[in-house]
């Protein structure tokens, strides 16, 4: 396990733009988690594509039928070792796990990876949580395995802590 941590750190250093750039929007390291998952399923964690889509109709028709469907599949679980653990097949799994699948399919649907990010937010209620976040020429659109709505980042009603990037092994 150890090995494995100090391998995410170089990798992930590797990645991260130089110390020296504005505290503002400045980067960091991703979770653990996904620094773990990324070194078991590289192909998961690339970028691609335009950073932003447009909000048309069959994209938010796809939007809709991979959120439901997602939220459908996996069955809501805590991770029961303590320790974060990021899945992108889980069958149960957390909200990371959630917003992995929905970011695996939407990729294979043909919306570029790069418009896909992961987020940590806080919950009207303080609690931690992670969405699936896709970045549009009109909003941030937020897919949540606690709804079936999709809705604007702002309209939401969760504070946002950090998220991936265009580049999705920067984190903001």
């Amino acid at each position: 396990m150890v090995r494995k941590v100090v391998l995410a750190f170089a990798l992930f250093s590797l990645a991260a733009p130089s110390v020296n750039q504005p505290a503002f929007g400045a980067s960091t390291l991703p979770p653990l988690g996904y620094q773990l998952m990324c070194l078991k399923h590289p192909e998961e964690c690339r970028g691609g594509g335009t950073s932003k889509v447009d909000a048309d109709t069959a994209l938010l028709e796809t939007l809709k039928r991979v959120n439901a469907k997602v939220n459908r599949t996996i069955r809501p679980a805590r991770d029961r070792s303590g320790v974060d653990v990021w899945s992108v097949d889980a069958s149960v799994g957390d909200c990371e796990d959630f917003a992995l699948r929905k970011r695996q399919e939407l990729v294979d649907a043909g919306i570029p990876a790069s418009s896909l990010r992961i987020a940590y937010v806080k919950t009207r209620r303080g609690e931690d949580h992670a969405v699936l976040i896709v970045k549009t020429n009109r909003a941030d659109l937020v897919l949540d395995n606690l709804t079936s709505a999709i809705r604007p980042l702002s309209q939401s009603g969760l504070r946002l802590i950090s998220m991936s990037g265009a580049n999705p092994l920067v984190w903001s």
